[in-house]
């Protein structure tokens, strides 16, 4: 005799077996992405419409590559590379020397890590200068690093507790943008 349960049961086996084989039948393609550069001037859809692939385009303002392009100079000011050995314009009781990966404050060497060297001689070559965490992720992990923007915040944090209070406040945020340097900053004002 069949029960109320088991005649139930078997409806939704014998459903759960049509969707499967709904599933099987309908292969889906993997998600890829492509990124694609065309010469300035070239139309991509009518270049991808030969191929018959259809495509979504997104285009790159020259200024984001030229933003880019100069994150990725850590030790450049202007787009000139520092001379070795020349101290960074750190401000008063600070002194940054590219030269012996050495930092500073008011005569005691700091023990920094190298992305923290890395970090604030980047902020101190390029003073006054706004960086977005983007352009720093950028600027010292490179392109292929993967994480995001708050690895920055993290690494700033440290920085900031080994200038201690004489000089962490010269790394200022800039709330949703990122961070810059003010060499010349008095300790405890905040702006």
């Amino acid at each position: 005799m069949n029960s109320p349960h088991s005649t139930a049961h078997s409806a939704a086996a014998r459903h759960l077996r049509v969707v499967e084989e709904d599933v099987r039948q309908e292969p889906v393609p993997p998600l890829v992405g492509y990124l694609v550069l065309v010469p300035e001037g070239t139309d991509p859809e009518a270049l991808f419409a030969a191929e018959g692939v259809r495509a979504e385009f997104r285009p790159f303002p020259a200024r984001e590559a030229r933003e880019a392009r100069e994150a990725r100079q850590p030790l450049a000011t202007a787009g000139q590379p520092l001379p070795a050995g020349q101290p960074l314009p750190a401000g008063e009781g600070l002194s940054i020397d590219t030269e012996q990966h050495t930092v500073e404050a008011d005569g005691r060497q700091l023990d920094l890590t190298y992305l923290e060297f890395e970090l604030l001689a980047h902020l101190a070559a390029n003073p006054h200068r706004v960086h977005t965490r983007e352009q720093l992720v950028a600027a010292l992990w490179g392109y292929s690093h993967v994480g995001d923007g708050r690895t920055v915040d993290v690494h700033i944090a440290r920085l900031r507790r080994k200038l201690g209070p004489q000089h962490r406040e010269r790394i200022v945020t800039v709330r949703r943008v990122g961070y810059k340097y003010e060499p010349n900053r008095a300790p405890g004002v905040r702006r």
